[in-house]
């Protein structure tokens, strides 16, 4: 057992640069404590007297008031520990603790833990650290980066070998070395990256006996990366499973229907797994929407589309920009990107897409309110900014009667919300697509008058989620759907900067069209004499209620953003979509002119990431 709790001790954080006899000695004052799923080590309101060190699996810990009701939830994960500020107070906690997964701890009283510190400062270094940690984990509330140590890739076939080997390269190429086990007998050595290869006919002790071997051999190292075949057995990958901090499950258009069943059987053994797996689709290039494949990609954790062709024309680089999300995963960064509302002022949002994919700032999630939702989600469907700007100009350009009315863009605006025509406007693009199955995961905002909620659209049909959103008070009746009436989002949240927050992006960049608003309406200005100011239409006078709102609420929605891109389109109408081209060019130069400042940004968040 002593063996047993210094190859365990050895894998954790506290440990780091102590020699093996000091980790001898810490490790015989541990008792090793081992979960099965929903066990719970710790209850409510019994007082802390030991130190848990977390050296794999996953525990959530919730934290209770006087009443009894659930106040706060955060998890535990490798490399952590939990327990020493609790045992400091010495006093029943109002807090439990369970397990996700199959987890294993390494406990040690609280007191021993003091003494261990006193005597042996470069021990008590390695804990103060880990102290630190926690507290900055507690104030970052869900921002700080989470950064897998120990990367299992499963394939299904030989056709997705190629992703493990870009992946090792693109790491090295920021500054890492990960050391990487492999049962692929065709690996190709890459210079500087120590790899050890695994028999592929071996017996399942043999190989579990020799990855927890390479672990404690190479537990100094940042990054290990496990490289398998997934048809090795249910039993040796539930022992792969356990120490994994983040697995990479990789699929084809022709075999992710194989890897249904061994996937289902994973799950069984722990469902909690499912928070650590992430389904990888390597797609050809010219395929811009993924299958649906609920039986993989509704359990996992997330799921990833990329490519390493080419793609066609007037198709946008998510794909290709696939492989760096994975990559920004791995290094504990997440973009996101809030495009608000403001009818055809939103066209600026294409603008804005372009200039920074041509930049190379690859975004992880979108979320979007009103024309933020319509532009967002056609993106994320993988159409090409430019092309998206003159798709709008041919299919929101009013007919000849519409243009020789007075306002006619207004009336034309109208005719489309009350004929139900952006539904099948939408439908040339998206056809039946699902929002889960789009390139880049992609949120929409809308608004329940039933329950007077906002609701946040992460998954179901990407056109509903656009018309919901959309879908302006007056101009149109409700959308009545499953007990909902849903109206434009941009009544309570115009530009969803929170929502990304929320969903775990670290750093957010809100695209705001709605910040300046042009001093007119309807011909009248400050300085209009009484007499001489001109009565306004209904629809004149809804419209810029829009606008008005939308202008005042916009510093609510960027305030939770890190940063903004205001691009000044406050002297075109809300209805000139035949002018997308002009106020795309105008978000295109303003983010141009941001870019070095953003980088500059997302340089303090991960140096060699953003250089």
């Amino acid at each position: 057992m002593t063996n047993d709790k210094f190859l365990l001790l050895k894998r954790h954080p506290c440990s780091k640069n102590l020699s093996d006899e000091l980790i001898t000695e810490i490790a015989n004052q541990c008792d090793v404590i081992r979960c099965a799923p929903g066990e719970a080590p710790q209850q409510v309101n019994q007082a802390f007297h030991s130190v848990y060190l977390m050296i794999h699996g996953r525990m959530r810990q919730t934290l209770y008031d006087f009443q009894g009701r659930i106040i706060g939830t955060r998890f535990q994960v490798a490399g952590e520990q939990f327990g020493a500020l609790a045992a400091a107070i010495g006093e029943p906690a109002p807090m439990e603790l369970v397990a996700e997964e199959p987890s294993t701890m390494l406990r040690i009283d609280y007191r021993t833990c003091l003494v261990l510190n006193q005597k042996h400062p470069e021990f008590q270094h390695n804990f103060s650290i880990m102290l630190a940690n926690t507290v900055l984990k507690l104030a970052m509330k869900g921002r700080e980066h989470q950064i897998p140590k120990n990367v299992v890739i499963f394939h299904q076939s030989r056709d997705t070998r190629v992703f493990t080997h870009r992946l090792v390269t693109r790491l090295a190429e920021l500054e890492e070395q990960p050391h990487v086990m492999t049962d692929d007998e065709q690996w190709k050595a890459i210079e500087g990256i120590p790899n050890f290869q695994i028999s592929a006919n071996t017996d399942i002790a043999t190989t579990t006996k020799a990855i927890q071997q390479k672990l404690v051999d190479w537990s100094e190292a940042e990054r290990l990366v496990v490289d398998l075949d997934n048809k090795v057995s249910s039993q040796a990958t539930a022992a792969i499973l356990e120490f994994a901090d983040k697995v990479l499950w990789c699929v084809t258009l022709e075999n992710w229907e194989q890897s249904v069943t061994t996937f289902q059987n994973i799950l069984k053994t722990a469902p909690g797994w499912a928070n650590k797996i992430n389904i990888v689709w390597i797609l050809p290039g010219d395929c811009r929407i993924a299958p649906l494949a609920p039986e993989l990609n509704k359990p996992a954790k997330r799921n990833f589309k990329l490519s390493f062709e080419t793609p066609p024309a007037k198709q946008s680089q998510g794909l290709i920009n696939g492989f760096e999300r994975i990559v920004h995963q791995l290094r504990g960064v997440r973009i996101g990107l809030a495009l608000g509302g403001g009818a055809a002022r939103g066209m600026a949002h294409l603008g804005i897409l372009k200039a920074l994919e041509e930049n190379g700032i690859v975004v992880d999630m979108i979320a979007g309110t009103s024309v933020g939702a319509m532009t967002g989600v056609l993106y994320c469907s993988g159409m090409e900014p430019d092309d998206n700007v003159q798709r709008f100009i041919e299919d929101l350009t009013p007919p000849w009667i519409f243009r020789m009315l007075p306002n006619g863009g207004y009336w034309y605006l109208l005719w489309k919300y009350r004929r139900g025509h952006f539904d099948p406007m939408l439908r040339k693009y998206l056809k039946h697509s699902q929002l889960e199955q789009l390139t880049i995961p992609v949120q929409s905002v809308t608004v329940d008058l039933v329950s007077g909620q906002p609701i946040i659209r992460k998954q179901g049909d990407a056109v509903h989620a656009i018309t919901e959103s959309i879908n302006l008070p007056v101009l149109s009746r409700p959308i009545n759907r499953n007990g909902q009436a849903l109206v434009d989002g941009g009544i309570v949240n115009n530009v969803p900067a929170d929502t990304l927050v929320n969903s775990g992006c670290n750093f957010v960049i809100a695209a705001s069209v709605s910040a300046s608003i042009k001093p007119e309406f309807a011909s009248n200005r400050a300085a209009t004499p009484t007499k001489k100011m001109k009565h306004a239409s209904a629809i004149n006078t809804v419209l810029r209620t829009y606008v008005v709102q939308n202008a005042n609420m916009n510093s609510v929605g960027v305030a939770p953003a890190d940063f903004v891109i205001q691009p000044d389109i406050s002297e075109f109408e809300i209805t000139e979509f035949t002018r997308a081209d002009e106020m795309a060019e105008i978000g295109k130069s303003k983010t141009r002119e941001l870019i070095p400042k953003l980088r500059e940004l997302l340089r303090t968040i991960d140096p060699p990431l953003f250089k």
